[in-house]
């Protein structure tokens, strides 16, 4: 395994990190200012995009484009430390075209999509005209576990109809918030892993109801968590994706990389925190000494940067594999992640907010944001609880062969 950037990708971090040093920090204060004032989008997005296009600057991920369609194709190993720049900024993934859930949902089609589906749905989202959302959880059952979804996809003629509640849903409130994907069950007597189904459902599909836009701890985003309600809606049969019963493989597919980008942008927040936590170290006094000076608190910056390389490296590692091997090779590396980069997150978040003190909660840091995003990431995606038992489950099956050679340690005890 080689971790080293390569000239291009060295090249690309040095281009983004410029271009978000010009383009995107001076704007943080106004992004803040418009989103309170009910703007959304700012009124300087669609402008950023095209720049960042110009530039060459846009769809970092998806490897597998083809030629005509815009993006610079790099593979996850590749894109990952581009998605850690970009997460030091919530909201520079969109300049970009690179902002969950549309990422996994052009990932989707791309790989899955009908030429027609791939016409209407994804060459919009690939030129950044159009957003989109994934809706999979449920609030009445636990959706970490895709075979308990209740959402039901009913066949009618040459429809399907679709009833069922989602909620979290992101994207959803985004004014250019084109379409679901919308995971439900076509058949619920078939094997546990073949009763899901995908389909693509217009947002402005008679029956489609945005609820609410769901808080989270508090924390309002200006594109929804929302709470979606789907009343008898009905699409044509060729907006299902691929066949029926290929919902859950989808799913699989679409949420490996997708956790790689989440946590990556993770680290990327993680070395803001880190970054404020030192700065705020050495410029506070208390007793007389700076707060660095401070055992604790230089405790706390040392594991802060530990846990950070640590968790880099896991992903990348996570990233290789997915590259290599695809979903299922990487799959207990995945679900690592998934549990090691939004707890680091967390962790040093909350040792910044603690160096900082009441200033430290309030909005003049991103703290109190950047604690938000880790504590959701413990759920979005997948709770920590189900990644631990993945990941329980996968250890002890690989060391199944191996009890015998535990019993050579105990000789002579």
């Amino acid at each position: 395994m080689d971790f080293s950037y390569s000239p291009r990708v060295e090249a690309l971090r040095q281009q983004l990190r410029q271009f978000m040093d010009s383009y995107i920090l001076p704007r943080l204060g106004a992004w803040r200012a418009e989103v309170a004032a009910g703007r959304y989008p700012v009124s300087f997005m669609e402008d950023l995009k095209a720049l960042a296009r110009d530039e060459g600057l846009w769809n970092l991920f998806l490897p597998s484009l083809k030629d005509g369609e815009p993006g610079t194709r790099l593979s996850n190993l590749e894109y990952a430390p581009l998605a850690e720049l970009m997460g030091r900024v919530p909201w520079a993934s969109e300049v970009f075209n690179c902002n969950a859930p549309d990422t996994g949902n052009m990932e989707v089609l791309h790989l899955f999509g009908s030429e027609a589906q791939k016409a209407r749905w994804l060459e919009p989202l690939l030129r950044g005209e159009t957003r989109s959302a994934f809706a999979m959880t449920e609030p009445d059952t636990s959706s970490s576990d895709a075979s308990n979804i209740q959402c039901a996809i009913r066949a009618d003629g040459d429809d399907y109809v679709i009833n069922g509640r989602k909620w979290f849903i992101t994207n959803a409130h985004h004014p250019r918030c084109a379409f679901f994907i919308v995971m439900g069950k076509t058949d619920p007597d078939a094997d546990k892993y073949r009763q899901q189904s995908m389909v693509i459902v217009p947002i402005d599909a008679p029956g489609v109801e945005l609820v609410r836009n769901i808080s989270t701890l508090n924390h309002v985003s200006p594109e929804g968590h929302s709470e979606v309600l789907f009343r008898n809606v009905r699409v044509p049969r060729e907006n299902l994706i691929a066949g029926e019963g290929d919902g859950f493989l989808i799913a699989q597919a679409r949420l490996g990389p997708g956790r790689v980008h989440h946590c990556m942008r993770a680290i990327g927040m993680a070395e803001v925190a880190l970054e404020l936590l030192v700065a705020r170290s050495q410029e506070r006094r208390t007793f007389g000494r700076y707060l660095h000076q401070h055992g604790t608190v230089a405790e706390w910056i040392a594991r802060s940067r530990i846990e950070i390389e640590q968790a880099r490296l896991l992903v990348l590692k996570a990233a290789w594999l997915l590259d290599q091997h695809g979903p299922k090779g990487a799959r207990k590396e995945v679900a690592m992640i998934k549990v090691v980069a939004p707890n680091v997150l967390s962790q040093v978040a909350d040792r910044a907010m603690q160096t900082w003190g009441a200033m430290g909660l309030s909005p003049d840091t991103p703290l109190a944001d950047l604690y938000t995003a880790g504590r959701v990431l413990r759920l979005a995606d997948g709770p920590d609880e189900v990644h631990l038992q993945s990941v329980a489950r996968q250890e002890l099956k690989a060391q199944q062969e191996q009890l015998d050679r535990v019993s050579v340690y105990l000789d002579g005890a």
